[in-house]
């Protein structure tokens, strides 16, 4: 079948089941759906799974509505410009430089390149160290071959893509497959925990709820450790600066600019048309909001479960400070310089090793939050 009879049957098979209504409809959007998936692959890369990450840990599980809510907002927008573009047909950086702006149509491709490069590298990197650590296929090391490997797999899913007709159902099948796998992964370590009995299920859904107020007070889970510190306002500001950090690094990564550039595009390589805007918000609304949705809600979960409000005994004990190593010791060491010097002494000169032996005359509050 050529792509435009293919284009054709799926266009009657919409509009039959838009007459039928009801399951027919969704029937016939689950099985026509994919860029959606497309959507959903870029996204849960290494940025927005080192932003559900660091919720975790810095704030339990009360950010369990943040990148969820994020996605939502990301999802209206890009439903926005799917339903401009289905509607003109017209390309969409054709479009804007005709009817808006050259500026910006110009603009927008240069930052969707630059996005592509700087989401791409550390892709690479956690390709990398899966390839090498994780699966062992091959040789801690061999950083030079893994890139070219993921280069190669990337490539050829690329030409499945461009090549059209059964190119894009197979491109469709191991995105879906890829998709599934990061979903279940992370799905099957909060399984693992839950048969443990260690998460408390009513807290994390009541968590779903937004609540802004964690944009100026520090998470439950680290109060308790502020309180019994020698200075409380130091700290809170210290604990809501990291929380805003956090926050806005998750929010940032949940929808790129990338995205709202290849979207539009992806949907034109298919065909689609006015009859398809409905298929378009479907396939966003599920194919990229529900992987998202459990994958980074799963990491929330995982992290804030082993992380969150838990410290690194040695550090607050009178270890030699020669026996340990490594960032964990050099962040503590940093913290706990900051915290002297809200506290009026001079640390400009002072080593890693005499802060360190400094931080046993603080509270143990103030030594817990550092560690």
């Amino acid at each position: 079948m050529s792509d435009d009879a293919k284009v054709q049957a799926d266009r009657q098979l919409i509009l039959d089941a838009k007459k039928e209504g009801g399951f027919e409809v969704l029937k016939a959007y689950t099985k026509l759906s994919g860029p959606g998936w497309l959507q959903s692959a870029i996204t849960l890369g290494g940025g927005s799974l080192a932003g559900s990450l660091y919720l975790g840990v810095i704030g339990g599980y009360q950010f369990m509505w943040l990148q969820p809510l994020m996605m939502i907002l990301g999802i209206l927008m890009l439903s926005a410009i799917a339903y401009v573009t289905l509607s003109s047909g017209e390309k969409p950086f054709r479009a804007i430089n005709k009817h808006v702006n050259p500026v910006l149509g110009w603009g927008w491709l240069i930052a969707a390149m630059m996005a592509n490069l700087v989401w791409a590298m550390p892709q690479f990197s956690l390709g990398a160290a899966a390839l090498q650590q994780n699966l062992g296929i091959i040789p801690e090391g061999s950083d030079g071959l893994s890139a070219v490997i993921l280069f190669l797999i990337a490539g050829v899913v690329i030409w499945f893509y461009d090549a059209g007709g059964k190119g894009i159902k197979i491109f469709d099948m191991l995105l879906k497959l890829m998709v599934g796998v990061v979903v279940v992964s992370f799905f099957g370590v909060v399984i693992a925990l839950s048969a443990k009995g260690v998460l408390p299920w009513g807290e994390i859904l009541m968590n779903f709820i937004p609540n802004p107020s964690m944009l100026s007070t520090p998470a439950d889970g680290l109060q308790g450790f502020i309180n019994a510190s020698g200075d409380a306002a130091y700290w809170t500001d210290t604990v809501v600066k990291m929380q805003r950090e956090k926050m806005i690094a998750a929010a940032a990564t949940a929808v790129g600019i990338n995205m709202t550039f290849l979207l539009p595009y992806s949907m034109l390589k298919r065909g689609w048309g006015k009859d398809f805007r409905g298929l378009a918000t479907f396939d966003l609304s599920t194919g990229l909001f529900v992987p998202f949705l459990v994958a980074t809600s799963c990491v929330v979960i995982a992290a804030a479960s082993q992380f969150h409000g838990k410290y690194d005994e040695r550090l607050v004990s009178d270890t030699d400070p020669t026996t340990l190593s490594g960032g964990a010791y050099n962040d503590y060491c940093k913290s706990i310089k900051g915290r002297l010097a809200a506290g009026g002494e001079d640390v400009t000169s002072m080593t890693n090793e005499q802060i360190f032996e400094a931080s046993k005359g603080l509270e143990m509050g103030d030594r817990q939050l550092a560690a």
